[in-house]
């Protein structure tokens, strides 16, 4: 019984998130209401508050959400005997397909990672950790196994790396996806590489 109670509380939570997406991703953030989502999601305004404090909470953990899936999506497929330019090229890969499978997703992160508030982007910024982490995991992996250069500064590297797949993302939306962003991978993977091979 009290699984099923659990399970059903997750959907809702989950299907709450889906039309947060959705919404977020026609209206941005701040022409998104919480009774839009609602109707989306087939709840009462009511039900939104019982699963999330405000409209803020929810656009957050959609960024926790999401960006933890992608995360444990990396950690699936990168192994720590794995050489790190292999796994710098299964990052960009994984960051790249999966945004392209999912335009609401690639069109909220860059969105609100862009506009939003101070405390709303603070927060963001703490949901995007995991996800720096990992970054900075492999090129120190890299460093170690003598793959990378020693004197990468890593903590910048992570940044550069980070925002130019952010970049490549936000110029393929603008383009109006006119482009397989996918193809981008090899490209992208080539360039980084080149700067950070010992």
């Amino acid at each position: 019984m009290t699984s099923g109670l659990a399970e059903k509380k997750r959907e809702k939570y989950d299907a709450i998130l889906s039309a947060a997406l959705k919404i977020f991703a026609e209206y941005g953030y701040f022409g998104s209401q919480v009774s839009k989502i609602a109707r989306e999601a087939g709840v009462a305004d009511g039900t939104i508050y019982l699963y999330f404090k405000s409209k803020e909470d929810i656009l957050v953990s959609l960024f926790r959400e999401k960006l933890g899936n992608l995360v444990r999506m990396f950690h699936e497929h990168i192994h720590e005997d794995d050489r790190a330019d292999d796994a710098i090229r299964k990052i960009c890969e994984l960051h790249f397909t999966e945004l392209e499978k999912n335009v609401d997703l690639a069109k909220v992160t860059q969105l609100e990672l862009r506009q939003s508030s101070l405390d709303l982007h603070r927060e963001i910024s703490n949901a995007l950790k995991p996800y720096i982490q990992l970054i900075e995991d492999v090129l120190v992996r890299g460093i170690e196994q003598g793959v990378f250069r020693p004197d990468l500064d890593v903590k910048l590297t992570r940044l550069l790396l980070f925002g130019a797949m952010d970049e490549v993302v936000s110029s393929w939306l603008i383009s109006g996806r006119r482009y397989s962003l996918s193809d981008q991978v090899e490209k992208t993977v080539d360039f980084f590489l080149r700067g950070l091979r010992a």
